[in-house]
């Protein structure tokens, strides 16, 4: 890549729990050049993270002095900074004014996005690298609504034209890890491609189950054990009830047929887009590379770009 010709003006870091990428990213907003590790903040040796830093992004430093800004949970207190949680609502503008500097062993300087909270019924949430991603895909032309980031902690957003109004996370990822390798229910599981008709009778189970979910979780087990479902689709049969009622729980204030964005291209994405189309949402899914638009459109706002 010349970098002359393609004028690179920032590089923005998303260093999440299980991975890390960098984006160099050019005057206008494009990604430019990628980079990426496996080296998520729990997979650092010796949370030697400015070593990691300088390793993944020092051959862009040494062609071009660049500005760097870093989100996700690189800010946690299990990572290199912590940082204060901005309290919702909040845009942008109010992202690159709360912006934390650090300097690395080499003298350059990191600017940290912090991420959000709010609070429901006297508990706190927070989130940290999914408000970079928001406002990337906000900037990008996507309309205001609800966005769902499907995870191991997935977050369900509202935005308005401006900023992040609320959020909630709901641990379904993490509850359907426990359930299948540490409950009865993993019993009858067994590894194979995915299986949609089994996480179709699942949704349809999990959207329906509302108060009655601990009841409905235990079909996992007597399903398969009665010949009503074979063990070849039991691990897509919970998939299918834990996101189903994950749904009916986070769009209660939605009519149906309102649009719901899915941030994300994988599999699990997937999965949530026929969960909710079984929901009878519609479903529209986010750009690819949101969260480096994302650290564009705060460095911007924080008068960083030249």
């Amino acid at each position: 890549m010349n970098l002359a010709e393609s004028k690179p003006s920032l590089i923005g870091i998303d260093w999440g729990t299980s991975s890390l990428r960098a984006f160099l990213i050019g005057a206008d907003g494009d990604v430019l050049d990628t980079v990426s590790t496996p080296q998520g903040i729990t997979y650092v040796k010796d949370r030697d993270f400015d070593g990691v830093f300088h390793e993944l992004v020092g051959p862009w430093l040494v062609q071009v002095d660049l500005p760097v800004v870093a989100s996700g949970m690189i800010t946690s207190r299990n990572g290199w900074v912590e940082t204060p949680y901005a309290q919702v609502p909040a845009g942008g503008s109010d992202l690159a004014k709360a912006l934390v500097k650090f300097h690395t062993s080499s003298g350059q300087t990191v600017h940290f996005i912090t991420g959000m909270t709010t609070e429901h019924d006297g508990a706190p949430d927070v989130m940290r690298g999914e408000e970079t991603q928001i406002i990337g895909a906000h900037a990008m032309g996507m309309e205001a609504g609800i966005y769902v980031m499907p995870g191991t902690h997935s977050k369900w957003i509202t935005v308005s034209e401006t900023q992040i109004e609320d959020y909630a996370t709901y641990m379904t990822g993490e509850i359907f890890a426990a359930l299948r390798g540490h409950t009865i229910l993993g019993t009858f599981i067994e590894d194979g491609p995915f299986c949609e008709d089994g996480f179709r009778k699942g949704v349809a189970s999990g959207l329906a189950a509302g108060q009655g979910l601990l009841h409905t979780l235990f079909h996992v087990r007597t399903m398969p054990l009665f010949g009503k479902i074979p063990e070849s689709m039991t691990a897509d049969f919970l998939s299918g009830i834990l996101i189903g009622s994950e749904i009916s729980a986070a769009t209660q204030a939605l009519a149906p047929g309102e649009a719901v964005t899915i941030v994300g291209r994988d599999d699990l994405a997937y999965r949530y887009e026929v969960a909710l189309i079984s929901a009878d949402f519609e479903c529209k899914r986010a750009p690819e590379n949101i969260v480096a638009r994302g650290h564009f459109e705060i460095a911007k706002s924080a008068g960083m770009l030249s």
